[in-house]
């Protein structure tokens, strides 16, 4: 089966969708390069994934990357961005690369926003100042950062706010999307409506049918793995994702548990990013085939053995647990690089390996044997 939905120079084709699970592989073509998907992309928040560089993504099978348009927004500046030649050459590389657009740091900096139906407003987490940052001026900044995907102004509340609180920010996000959209201006980008709703059924069912008459080449999932429980997001995306066009990538922002990868892409998911990885990564822990491994334990002081025997990364090639150990003990930068580095090719691995047991039909059967190994192991 294989099926394209093109609006260039943009086209997603869905190859195969298991049949025992909603899991699907497909190709998303982007300005920059074919996506397989599903596919994990690393956070590089600043134009940065942190520690790692474009060459050493390129080398563990990176496909796209995600930076962040609030972030970016204060430092350097969009238009200085632009100025420079754009997003992808500023920061070297040369693949496809989505910009976030400031709506989810309405949620984690919420202390230093003031909201409203025309703009939200930060108060700078560097020095004070104000930005303001209305659906236009989103859609300006990310035309001017120019990656290939761009996403919609959004308003990304807690988990467990009250329902009458959680259906103004799914209607405001509805009207901004419309604004997003009207505001825009280069054919050169994927706007992405994003589906907001908590983990209230009916009111996700609401944001579905507010955004899908915009006709966006693409939609995002919103506000989950913000506080909730693993069984709540599962069962979330179970109502949620069949509500969104078959034909364009299905992005789940924002979640990044190797379980929670495969439980998604199992519902139907195409793309996800998270810090999680790098993150643990610098504080030194890694994720493994054998599940997590915290290097800092007194156990790997003399471990000669690969951080993970299952990997083929450079870093499991290279270098012994008992030597990540001692750069973690010894506060040299090179652990938290070497572990970051690591847990991305991790993530890169099981996505590529999930895009293989979808095409054979055996997706079930690879989430009960990744399993049952992390369960045995831990």
């Amino acid at each position: 089966m294989s099926s394209e939905t093109s609006s260039a120079p943009f086209a997603y084709t869905l190859d195969h969708v298991d049949t025992t699970t909603a899991a699907r592989v497909g190709r998303w073509r982007t300005p920059h390069g074919t996506v397989d998907t599903p596919a994990f992309m690393p956070v590089g928040t600043l134009a940065s994934v942190k520690g790692i560089t474009p060459d050493q993504l390129r080398q563990i099978n990176v496909q796209m990357m995600l930076s962040n348009t609030y972030h970016l927004a204060l430092r350097p500046g969009a238009e200085i961005v632009a100025e420079l030649g754009g997003l992808h050459h500023f920061c070297g590389w040369n693949g496809p690369m989505l910009t976030d657009s400031g709506g989810f740091q309405v949620f984690s900096l919420a202390r230093l926003t003031k909201l409203d139906d025309q703009q939200v407003v930060f108060r700078s987490h560097i020095d004070g100042s104000l930005l303001e940052l209305s659906p236009e001026r989103a859609v300006k900044i990310q035309e001017l950062l120019g990656a290939d995907c761009i996403m919609c102004l959004d308003e990304c509340p807690p988990h467990d706010v009250p329902v009458p609180r959680l259906e103004q920010a799914v209607d405001r996000t509805t009207r901004w999307a419309e604004r997003c959209r009207d505001a825009q201006r280069r054919s050169d980008q994927a706007l992405f409506g994003i589906v907001q709703g908590g983990t209230n059924r009916g009111l996700r069912e609401r944001s579905a049918a507010g955004l899908l008459p915009l006709n966006f080449p693409g939609y995002a999932v919103g506000g989950l793995s913000v506080g909730e429980e693993p069984a709540q997001m599962y069962e979330t995306l179970d109502w949620t994702v069949p509500l969104l066009p078959a034909d364009r990538p299905r992005y789940l922002m924002g979640v990044g548990r190797p379980i929670d990868l495969i439980e998604g892409v199992l519902r139907g998911i195409d793309l996800f990013d998270c810090v999680m990885p790098t993150r643990n990564g610098r504080n030194a822990m890694a994720f493994t085939h054998q599940g997590a491994v915290r290097i800092r334990n007194q156990k790997y002081q003399r471990d000669n053995g690969p951080l993970d025997p299952r990997c083929g990364c450079p870093v499991c090639r290279q270098f012994s647990r008992a030597y990540l150990r001692h750069l973690f003990i010894a506060n040299e930068m090179l652990g938290p690089i070497l572990l970051s580095w690591h847990n991305l090719a991790y993530y890169q691995q099981l996505l590529a390996d999930l895009r293989q047991a979808i095409r054979e039909n055996r997706a079930a059967e690879f989430r009960a044997v990744q399993l049952a190994g992390w369960e045995n192991n831990s």
